[in-house]
């Protein structure tokens, strides 16, 4: 098997993404412990409020949601998988930094660009002073990837195919619902930012790079890109 059918294989993705979800659960715990609610990313807590509607409120269902989501397609397709699974998975690690790279390199052009335009301009990267915010932007990969990713463009990816849309068309609409709720969901709720045309623009487009990674690059390195982009963003490299 190639490297690049391997790293969209479940049985790669669960080895590359389950030692994160870990890190970021475990870490929750260890530097938060009265109130762990406090360093949870806002998708963690929406899937942990939907799971809470249905009696599943307790501190490991959404972890094990994930987990489970992994494990079961891993399982699945564990007949023909990679053969070195730690090898492809240290070329995912690598790929995510560079696509969060690319990414992280686009925020910081676009801002002169807009401004020679003349354009409104915020700032396009987040702040951190604190050690526990690494943890959550692991967690945003994580959650984020999974509800916007695979609940959200997969679900309706599904019900447009259902309807007997195209498969193209279909791929294209939910990729562009799914990105117009990612974007607009960090705006939403009483920790959200003010709304503003050129940060919701960005977040848009990230939404869709996000989604692009996802169907070609699959659901591991898509988890990768997006955590390491807001690492960088909020650690301020370079």
């Amino acid at each position: 098997m190639s490297y690049l059918r391997a790293t969209l294989h479940p049985w790669a993705n669960l080895v590359f993404v389950l030692p994160l979800l870990l890190a970021y659960e475990g870490g929750i715990l260890v530097l938060s412990r009265e109130n762990p609610d406090a360093l949870r990313n806002g998708a963690d807590a929406w899937v942990r409020w939907f799971l809470g509607t249905y009696g599943l409120g307790r501190l490991w269902a959404a972890p094990v949601l994930v987990a489970f989501y992994l494990a079961a397609r891993a399982y699945r397709n564990r007949k023909d998988r990679p053969t070195e699974p730690l090898a492809v998975g240290f070329g995912m690690a690598v790929e995510s930094v560079l696509f969060a790279g690319g990414l992280w390199v686009a925020a910081n052009n676009l801002r002169p660009l807009l401004e020679k335009a003349g354009l409104p301009t915020n700032a396009l990267s987040a702040n951190t002073e604190a050690a526990g915010q690494l943890v959550t932007f692991v967690g945003a990969g994580i959650y984020e990837e999974f509800l916007f990713r695979v609940l959200v463009f997969g679900g309706l990816y599904l019900l447009l195919r259902t309807v007997l849309l195209p498969k193209l068309l279909a791929v294209g609409l939910a990729a562009v619902a799914g990105a117009v709720l990612f974007a607009a969901a960090h705006h939403f709720g009483p920790a959200g930012e003010p709304v503003q045309p050129t940060l919701f623009a960005f977040r848009l487009a990230a939404g869709l790079y996000f989604t692009a990674l996802y169907l070609f690059r699959g659901f591991g390195i898509a988890i990768g890109a997006h955590a390491g982009y807001d690492i960088m963003a909020g650690v301020k490299v370079g």
